[in-house]
């Protein structure tokens, strides 16, 4: 990251020229002029020789695609800077390589006392799925407490000592092994979380220098009691205020409220403002802890069908409460019985304070994996958003895929982007980060290659969901927030691609062209073999990240 002034110089000027564009404005734009904080103009490349001035900073694109910045609509800020600094389990392919991780982590990055954090096992890679033993996680540490989550976090691997430290036994979701779901997880994460503030802070500066170096420009932070305290929560929501040139923080705080009053008295009392009591207010698990609520049994495992962690009046009791006061609510739902529960219960808050309050405080559910189309109808109804996560399906769509597993023939409608577009149900996407990483390009891919072809969407589609719909679920304060135009937040991201291409009007993602004459702004192909490369990335006209070549 880049040093930069705590506010923009006033009369700063600089022109952007010789690349491509990406604005509604004009689909042949190739230069763009930033005054400040704000878009000042867009336009062709004859255009930009004539305005070109000695005040202004010029910058030559040298052919680089200048588009809005993105914007990742589900993070855990904190999470992902702890994901990114500890073990990493993801190519661990066996109980023996991840105990032989711990103890080659310990033996070279931890010191004792400390409690021993990995993500990212995912034991349906494995060829034998055992996991090991609190006693052998015990001994791998050389008596260190370990706490390791599997790679949806929903669930985690916890030593002997971590276990009786945190209290697990006894718990729901805690059993004879390693393995912790539910409230025998939420109580092993926080009892391996225990950080102080400025630990806290420095994973979530981690955090953001990941995102800005990949283009993003806001990151919508989905803080909650069971992942972290609330001064989690404060520290993320002050670097909007502070002086570090970072992306924009979104938060929410996913916190159930039982009326109105409760519901303001928590937002009172939170000592920061956020934009939503939603979020990760669980109303089911995952797939792939199998905690995720369904409507029939688990493939792999009959006779369990997930969990619900609210009842429908709890979440009616919720979803009226805030939108009494015209506020955000949500849940996480993955499942197709969870679904059905959080749709009951906006039948039930509608019919308690009335179907336009509901609507009209713009409710967003995140997730949302298995939904059928009577459901997405209903979705549509409330006007409810859905903020998914392309690379679930990019991870584990497909044949033999963990979807397939856990779900059998259920696993072709997961994640029915298109589906989702055509009922008219708002969309926008981000990453889960830690789950699946800040890779802004390889999410829109996933949309194009959803493994479902029925559930494929255009790369416009995509990328819109990828940036301006993040900002419109958030219910952003500048309604022109997400586009480069005259006027708008000069927010945005420079990238090196290979190629840049349109779709053409039959909308299927495997038909691409060349042809300007198509007047849609260019977009990178993205089946080159390789993604495209972030040369910089500004938010309100404030450098977050620079690549170096730009001005060399």
């Amino acid at each position: 990251m880049t040093d930069s002034p705590a506010t923009p110089a006033p009369n700063k000027v600089t022109l952007y020229r010789n690349g491509s564009v990406y604005t509604a404005a004009d689909p042949f734009a190739s230069a763009m002029l930033v005054d400040g904080d704000t878009v000042a103009w867009v336009g062709s490349e004859q255009a930009a020789t004539s305005i070109a001035d000695s005040s202004m900073e010029v910058i030559d694109l040298h052919g680089a695609l200048l588009a809005p910045g993105f914007v990742d609509s589900h993070v855990h800020l904190t999470e992902t800077g702890i994901a990114l600094d500890s073990l990493q389990l993801g190519e661990v392919r066996s109980a023996r390589e991840l105990l032989d991780a711990v103890a080659g982590f310990c033996g070279s990055a931890a010191t004792a006392g400390d409690t021993v954090l990995g993500h990212g096992w995912d034991e349906t890679q494995w060829p034998d799925s055992t996991l090991p033993s609190r006693e052998e996680l015990e001994r791998a540490a050389g008596g260190r407490k370990v706490y390791l989550s599997r790679v949806d976090v929903h669930s985690a691997l916890v030593s002997s000592s971590l276990a009786v430290s945190a209290g697990v036994d006894g718990i729901e979701g805690a059993g004879a092994g390693s393995q912790v779901t539910r409230a025998a997880h939420t109580a092993a994460r926080l009892a391996a979380r225990r950080l102080p503030a400025a630990a806290i802070r420095g994973y979530q500066q981690l955090a953001l220098a990941e995102a800005a170096a990949n283009g993003y420009v806001a990151l919508a932070e989905m803080a909650a009691p069971h992942i972290g305290s609330v001064e989690d929560l404060q520290l993320a929501a002050a670097w909007n205020s502070g002086p570090d040139a970072v992306p924009e923080i979104l938060p929410y705080w996913g916190e159930l409220a039982r009326s109105a009053e409760h519901a303001r008295s928590t937002l009172d009392g939170l000592g920061v403002s956020v934009l939503g009591l939603g979020g990760d207010l669980n109303l089911d698990g995952s797939i792939g802890s199998r905690t995720a609520a369904l409507r029939a049994d688990y493939s792999d495992a009959p006779g369990e069908r997930g969990s619900l962690y609210l009842s429908v009046a709890e979440a009616a009791a919720h979803l009226a409460a805030c939108s009494l006061l015209g506020v955000q609510a949500g849940f996480h739902v993955i499942g197709d019985a969870g679904l059905d529960a959080a749709l009951d219960a906006l039948d039930q808050a509608a019919a308690e304070v009335g179907e336009q309050k509901v609507r009209a405080a713009g409710h967003r559910f995140e997730h949302v994996e298995l939904a059928d189309a009577a459901a997405i109808s209903r979705l549509a109804k409330y006007a409810v958003t859905v903020s998914a996560q392309p690379g679930f399906d990019a991870a584990w769509g497909g044949g033999g895929s963990l979807y397939q597993q856990r779900l059998g023939s259920r696993s072709g409608g997961m994640n029915p982007f298109a589906s989702f577009y055509a009922a008219g149900v708002p969309i926008c996407f981000g990453s889960d980060s830690p789950v699946t990483p800040l890779r802004p390009w390889a999410s829109v891919r996933a949309c194009l290659q959803h493994h479902n072809p029925a559930e494929q969407i255009s790369a416009r589609a995509a990328f819109l969901g990828h940036t301006r719909a993040g900002w419109r679920a958030a219910r952003y304060r500048n309604p022109m927030a997400g586009q480069l135009v005259p006027g708008a937040p000069a927010s945005f991201a420079v990238w090196e691609v290979e190629e840049l291409m349109v779709q053409v009007a039959d909308g299927r993602v495997q038909s691409w062209s060349t042809d300007p004459r198509a007047r849609t702004p260019l977009l990178p192909a993205l089946d080159t073999g390789s993604e495209p490369v972030c040369l910089q990335t500004v938010r309100d006209g404030r450098e977050l990240y620079s690549g170096g070549s730009l001005r060399g």
